[in-house]
């Protein structure tokens, strides 16, 4: 009998490459904040320009995370999820007119308060309103993606007539609490203080979504059920109520988003959801379907593209996004972070 070969097992070393490419997108964003340091002669500006496109990014991405994980769990296109937006900015606003005695006084505890009981207001509203939505307009058009689009659609056109009934057709303008306004002055930059405030909330979103996604059961149940949601009805759940949920927190949060986004602007009109959705899918689609990751680097690359380019060169701001889109999906077809396969 031959003696068995000398064999020593080795492992493959993997390339810089391959080590790099699971945290390229967060590399993309330092190093687009790199190129912005470069390109702006001050750093003052450069400073303001970056909170300023970080609190964008925070308030697009709260209210692109609930759509995304509507796409890759529910493969939904839901096209009037601009009208929770509206609904909530303008539910928000409501409750802020009423708090106006919070709203005008120097306590930053007040006024934080004031604040908090919009938003609760707004999130409330827009979810039960996700709900009526979901069993009246999106339930009868599963799996029909350009029905889908024709309904949702649809729906938003329904629900912006209604916010003119109930609150007019002008525009409203509104003030930030007292306490929000004006800037602080860091490095010799003006930083918006109501930026900051965005910022931090944004965080906040992004972190409580990743815990209840990464750390909890009905967190594991949506991400199963966004892999493979035949095998997850098979061990007993009931996807259909993990849906529901989904849409509802979703819609919840374009409340919330609408709320910081009319307070971003100072002026909330019935048509804002609509024309912030631009935004929303560009974040959706190269973030990757379904991924919270995905649309929170996402977020941050669109609002400081276009904080960035918007300073630069004013003219090319209103394209500097879909050029980025167009980039990242030469790169990644799928997106960043894709959690699902093309359906």
């Amino acid at each position: 009998m031959s003696a068995a070969p000398d064999h020593t097992p080795t492992m493959a070393r993997m390339s810089f490459g391959e080590r790099l490419a699971p945290h390229a997108p967060i590399l993309l964003v330092v190093g687009l904040m790199l190129l912005g340091f470069i390109a702006i002669p001050a750093t003052s500006s450069w400073l303001t320009l970056t909170v300023s496109g970080l609190a964008m990014g925070m308030m697009i991405f709260i209210m692109a995370s609930g759509l995304t994980l509507v796409f890759g769990l529910m493969d939904v296109i839901n096209f009037g999820h601009g009208a929770f937006v509206s609904v909530g900015a303008f539910v928000g606003v409501s409750f802020l007119l009423m708090l106006e005695h919070m709203t005008g006084a120097s306590s930053l505890m007040l006024n934080l308060t004031a604040l908090m009981v919009a938003i609760v207001g707004a999130m409330a509203a827009t979810g039960l309103m996700g709900w009526a939505f979901e069993k009246v307009i999106v339930k009868p058009v599963y799996g029909h993606h350009l029905k889908q689009i024709l309904v949702t659609m649809g729906g938003l056109i329904v629900v912006e007539q209604l916010i003119i009934v109930l609150w007019g057709p002008e525009e409203i303008y509104i003030t930030r609490p007292e306490a929000l306004k004006g800037a602080i002055t860091f490095a010799g930059a003006a930083l918006e203080k109501y930026r900051l405030v965005a910022v931090a909330v944004g965080i906040v979103v992004f972190t409580g979504m990743r815990f209840v996604l990464r750390g909890t059961k009905i967190g594991l149940i949506v991400r199963a059920g966004v892999e493979n949601g035949e095998m997850v009805e098979a061990l007993g759940y009931r996807l259909r109520l993990v849906f529901v949920g989904v849409f509802i927190a979703g819609s919840a949060l374009a409340g919330l988003g609408g709320v910081l986004w009319g307070l971003y602007q100072e002026v909330i009109t019935a048509h804002m959801g609509n024309q912030t959705m631009i935004l929303v899918f560009i974040v959706v689609i190269i973030g990757g379907l379904g991924s919270v990751e995905g649309c929170f680097i996402g977020a941050l690359l669109v609002g400081l593209m276009q904080n960035y380019v918007a300073f630069l060169e004013p003219k090319v701001a209103l394209i500097s996004n879909i050029g980025l889109m167009v980039a990242i999906l030469m790169w990644r077809p799928m997106g960043m972070i894709p959690v699902v396969k093309a359906k």
